[in-house]
């Protein structure tokens, strides 16, 4: 099975075009030979026109080209009227994009009024109970009949007023009858947007696109890569565009860590066609991420250098860690069972020593020009003599002449061709900026670079040099192991980008979560706004802090809620009981002085 083009050599996926609006009249078109469209979404309640529409220009102010704006209620969908009435008034014709969880009938409402609407196949017509029930195919049928019921009158209103469509599974949404029969796993997030495409299909709409939405972004890669296979399966015509985006992301740079590695690995293969970065920041924040992160890609693609298609050493569809053996790097090893470890400069070593104590989780593992590592230029042909133990640290060499990504691919492809089991040093740059890079830019590179292929299983140790800044750089590698799931140094936080459903100020509420958990080492917290995403998408949490209503917080462990309606005010301290209880929680040590 192929999920792009070539994973030696950069082509964009060849896509149908999907109209949203009317493109001489500030619509925008996604797909075809068009390039990526930025979006994002506004946080204030729908029913605030003003702000919704202050909201909304200020997007537009600084590149975004579909804002999407929730609608929860057949009232909030009614209002999307006044908001559309007012932005054209102000001469803003930006496409407007209706997000619809649960209520078919503010579908209907809402797509009189905007250009696009956002339906999620996991709650649109289905259930999230965790009920375990099997399905016989009969009864499996009769529940598909139902969906079309509901699903079809949204499509033929679309289709007859030239409105487009998203069909968006997310991870922590599917509904319990796909759980039942794929499981919580990437086929049942593709399978469940398939059976809303047939129906939209089966009357003869096509202006839609998919989405494969997930807080992991290892998970997210692989929905991804299964959608574009499924679709190739299905047919030439199946060539729908793609949403990629990364779902509660997060603030700061782990947000922008974990969109990059989600994002950025599969715009680097050539799939996606409009983005959105889910930050808990501000919206027009996540505009400038898109636009650096897509300035990127055609430096981190291999868009240049043509290589052999060759069969990759892995499988793309399910993650596995490359087997490898072990390495010693000093006071550690790195390879086999170990954790992918951080190695730094001599240089950055020097600078950032000093300031480090000896109990301290951030901190290098080794320094590059003591280890015995073995550099190789994949490009060209790898001999049994020039590698000729398995407990060799292997690496690309300096200078090499492919993106990292591509160069890093073929030397783990090379090395299974020869029946070695090399541990393998990934680094974010193979040569260096003649002017040292802004640190957005560095983070976003390295993530990208490094990330993505963490995500394919490849790397026992990884360096980062981008980052000119020593202590910058060390803290940087942690991050990008930390959000590719392949160590945990700190509390790792899922937090929604807040919308007109969140129930309470999530920045703050953020912030002040934080400041009395960041010590937890190896604990996850689920920060979520409203319960739509809520239980499943915090599955693999230890604990969830969810609206429940207005001034009103659920607490979860995992995704079992535990406590109901706990005022707003008191909701952090329940929070910290609860993690008390559940044996996670540990005093918070004051830092120690630090030791050359």
């Amino acid at each position: 099975m192929k999920y792009c083009p070539s994973v030696w050599n950069f082509s964009r996926r060849p896509t149908r075009e999907v109209v949203v609006g009317d493109p001489a009249h500030g619509g925008v078109v996604i797909g075809g030979a068009h390039s990526v469209v930025k979006q994002s979404m506004i946080t204030c309640d729908t029913m605030d026109t003003a702000a919704s529409v202050q909201q909304t220009l200020d997007l537009v102010a600084v590149g975004c080209q579909i804002v999407r704006i929730t609608a929860p209620t057949v009232k909030d969908a009614a209002n999307l009227e006044n908001i559309v009435r007012e932005l054209h008034a102000r001469r803003c014709q930006v496409p407007i994009v209706a997000d619809i969880h649960f209520k078919p009938e503010a579908a209907m409402e809402a797509v009189k009024w905007v250009e696009k609407v956002r339906v999620n196949p996991g709650n649109y017509a289905d259930s999230k109970k965790f009920a375990v029930k099997e399905y016989t195919d009969d009864a499996y049928a009769e529940e598909l009949k139902r969906i079309e019921e509901k699903f079809t009158p949204l499509v033929l209103e679309a289709k007859r007023l030239g409105r487009s469509l998203r069909i968006g599974t997310n991870h922590g949404s599917l509904s319990d009858r796909i759980m039942n029969r794929y499981g919580d796993s990437p086929l049942g997030m593709v399978e469940s947007a398939l059976e809303f495409a047939r129906i939209a299909r089966k009357h003869g709409f096509h202006n839609f696109v998919f989405s494969m939405k997930s807080s992991n972004p290892k998970v997210m890669i692989e929905c991804y890569r299964l959608l574009v296979t499924r679709l190739e399966q299905e047919g030439p015509d199946w060539n729908y565009p793609l949403h990629l985006g990364v779902t509660e992301a997060g603030e700061g740079e782990d947000g922008r860590i974990k969109s990059a590695i989600g994002i950025g690995s599969l715009l680097c293969d050539g799939i996606g066609d409009t983005i959105r970065v889910s930050l808990t920041e501000d919206s027009p924040r996540e505009i400038a991420v898109c636009n650096d992160l897509v300035a990127q890609i055609p430096l981190l693609a291999n868009t240049q250098f043509k290589l052999a298609e060759t069969p990759l050493s892995y499988d793309p569809f399910h993650y596995e860690r490359r087997e490898s053996a072990e390495a010693d790097l000093g006071d550690v090893k790195a390879g086999g069972e170990q954790t992918v470890r951080v190695v730094v400069t001599q240089a950055t070593f020097d600078k950032v020593a000093p300031k480090i104590s000896p109990k301290a989780d951030v901190k290098p593992e080794g320094i590059y020009e003591d280890l015995n590592v073995l550099e190789l230029d994949p490009t060209q042909p790898l001999t049994i003599e020039q590698i000729n133990c398995d407990t060799q640290l292997v690496t690309v060499a300096e200078g090499v002449a492919l993106p990292p990504i591509t160069a890093f691919r073929l030397l783990a492809t090379k090395l299974a061709q020869l029946g070695r089991r090399n541990p393998i040093l990934l680094k974010d740059c193979l040569v260096f900026e003649p002017v040292p890079l802004s640190p957005e830019i560095a983070l976003l590179r390295a993530a990208v670079n490094i990330g993505s292929l963490l995500a394919d299983g490849i790397g026992d140790a990884i360096l980062v040099r981008g980052e000119s800044g020593a202590g910058q750089s060390l803290r940087l590698a942690f991050n990008i192991l930390q959000a590719a799931g392949c160590r945990s140094f700190k509390t790792d936080y899922v937090a929604c980008p807040s919308c007109g459903r969140t129930l309470f100020n999530l920045q703050t509420v953020t912030a002040r979560i934080k400041a009395r958990t960041d010590h937890l080492k190896g604990v996850k917290i689920a920060i979520m706004g409203c319960i739509v995403n809520g239980p499943g998408e915090m599955a693999d949490a230890d604990f969830g802090y969810v609206g429940g209503a207005p001034n009103k917080i659920n607490l979860y462990v995992g995704k079992k809620p535990v406590k109901f309606n706990i005022p707003e005010v008191e909701a952090v301290d329940r929070l910290v009981d609860l993690i008390k209880e559940h044996g996670k929680w540990v005093e918070a040590v004051a830092a120690e002085p630090a030791t050359a």
